[in-house]
């Protein structure tokens, strides 16, 4: 096997036929070849894209394109483990445990993909939201509707190799395997998800919607199992709770019965959203457009301000949706939260990213009445605050870049993605004083590192909250488990370790291993 770069063109890079011509001529008549690695450099004028290849003396010397197999034994019978949330940690848990042989039961307490969209529409068109079965809630979590991005800063790349190539034998599509910022799409998710769960029922696991943990049964200061919808208990040689960044009902119900929990800092802020045109001419350095074949692009922006405490402040890009849409994500009436994200071709009109800054527990001195859950209470009331000021409903409010810089309500808005509709207002009014500060010296310094970022052309809606959990759920370094309830197994966003799908799964997997080795007397190879 011999290594191979090509600096190629967008043209040639991504025009299959093209591109394979070249390539063949590259790795020499009779070889075979496997991409490793596809990015685009766009750190120049002439933007390229440098494709790395593996080079095999012939089709038959070419390995599997993935070595993961869907050969699952029946666990039907075996020892069992609950899991609470089907989102991306929940559902690779599950996964691994069969894997082992152990009959994993996840718990969802929203819908399933099919008839969750439904609610997404009520929340769209009605501005009616469901607690249990929106944005956020529900199977796949608060990734199955959104852009679907797979990269993670981890390190561990054979961990990160192996979620990926799960997804690929689930439906995904190959390249993601070596594209350099791999994602799917809001359009495919749903379909790769569906085949996740279709693979734990297959093995003989269960998967049960609409089933609300509402209390932990607790014997002997061990987690037996879980109450569901106030009526019925399932028991567990251990349960791995995997409820996501937005389980406000979980943390209350951790923080009630005495089960330690830390309040932890998060960031907040709001998703700008600029023409898509834009931010390719100032990317890819082109005077009309990015042209056929080159991908919708992207950025990520930091800064850092000086806080009241004297200290830095970081403020962030965050889940920048290219090509992408605006979406509402609250998860109870009464509050206005906003997210993104993007189909798999990219291919809407807009780009949109949050935009948020840190908030750190020091901030939160106000809030020391409410302990542990006083981040989420912070978090709580600033989303309360955007939807009142609007009307009650899912109408954002909204106002131009400049104009909010220089503290001007916007005489008008730009069209949206956002599909409730904006309500040009002062952000000030809705944002606490440090957020609205951060950001206005923010979008300035933008403006230098990416010119033409700082411009009316572009709107700042609010409020993006979600952006990791309020709240930490304690674990052992080394065991995983609860730092005090033994069975207990805190897991992905919602517990405090991951953020986003990638991380997530990876983190469900070292959960489920965790508890294979300390409870069900399993080896992992």
């Amino acid at each position: 096997m011999k290594k191979i770069e090509l600096k190629l063109r967008p043209e040639e890079a991504f025009d299959e036929e093209v591109f394979h011509q070249l390539a063949q001529k590259k790795v020499g008549k009779g070889a075979a070849y496997r991409i490793v690695k596809r990015s685009v450099d766009a750190r120049q004028n002439q933007v390229w894209v440098r494709v790395h290849l593996e080079r095999f003396p012939n089709e038959a010397a070419k390995p599997p394109l993935i070595s993961y197999r869907k050969d699952y034994p029946n666990v039907a019978s075996q020892k069992e483990v609950i899991i609470v949330g089907a989102g991306p940690a929940g559902l690779f848990a599950a996964l691994r445990l069969i894997e082992h042989n152990i009959k994993p039961i996840v718990i969802e307490r929203g819908k399933d993909v099919k008839a969750r969209r439904r609610d997404l529409a009520a929340i769209n068109k009605d501005h009616v939201v469901n607690p249990d079965s929106n944005y956020c809630f529900g199977e796949g979590g608060a990734g199955t509707y959104s852009d679907g991005k797979l990269y993670t800063r981890s390190k561990k790349r054979g961990d990160v190799q192996r979620i990926l190539e799960i997804f690929v034998a689930h439906g995904a599509r190959e390249e993601i395997l070596y594209d350099a910022h791999p994602h799917i799409g809001t359009n495919k998710l749903p379909k790769i998800v569906t085949e996740l769960r279709e693979s734990i029922l297959a093995a003989g696991g269960e998967v049960h919607f609409d089933s609300k943990v509402t209390d932990f049964v607790v014997e002997n200061g061990e987690l037996k199992g879980v109450e569901v919808n106030n009526e019925s208990t399932i028991k567990g040689d251990a349960v791995i709770l995997a409820t996501g960044h937005s389980a406000r009902d979980i943390f209350a119900l951790l923080d009630s019965k005495g089960i330690t929990i830390e309040e932890k800092p998060f960031a907040l802020g709001v998703r700008i959203e600029h023409p898509q045109n834009l931010i390719d001419r100032i990317q890819y350095h082109c005077e009309t457009d990015r042209g056929p074949y080159l991908p919708a692009s992207s950025y990520a922006l930091v800064n850092q301000v000086e806080a009241e405490n004297g200290k830095n402040r970081g403020v962030f890009s965050f889940c920048m949706c290219p090509g992408g849409f605006i979406v509402p994500a609250a998860t109870a009436p009464g509050e206005l939260v906003v997210n993104g994200m993007s189909p798999s071709r990219r291919d809407s009109k807009f780009a949109n990213s949050g935009m948020v800054v840190s908030v750190e527990l020091d901030d939160l001195k106000a809030y020391n009445k409410y302990g542990r859950l006083a981040a989420m209470q912070f978090q709580k009331e600033v989303e309360q605050k955007a939807c009142n000021i609007t009307g009650g409903g899912q109408t954002a409010p909204a106002q131009r870049m400049v104009d909010f810089v220089e503290g001007k309500v916007s005489s008008s808005l730009n069209d949206t993605s956002y599909q409730p509709g904006l309500s040009s207002l002062d952000m000030t009014e809705v944002l606490p004083d440090f957020i609205a500060k951060s950001l206005r010296k923010s979008f300035k310094a933008f403006g230098k590192k990416m010119k033409g970022y700082y411009t009316n052309e572009a709107q700042i809606i609010g409020v993006e909250s979600r952006t990791s959990s309020p709240v930490r759920i304690p674990r052992n370094k080394e065991t995983l488990e609860h730092v005090s309830l033994s069975r207990l197994y805190p897991c992905g966003e919602g517990a405090g370790y991951a953020g986003g799908i990638v991380s997530a799964a990876m983190d469900g997997e070292r959960c489920a291993e965790a508890v294979l080795m300390k409870y069900l007397n399993k080896q992992i190879l």
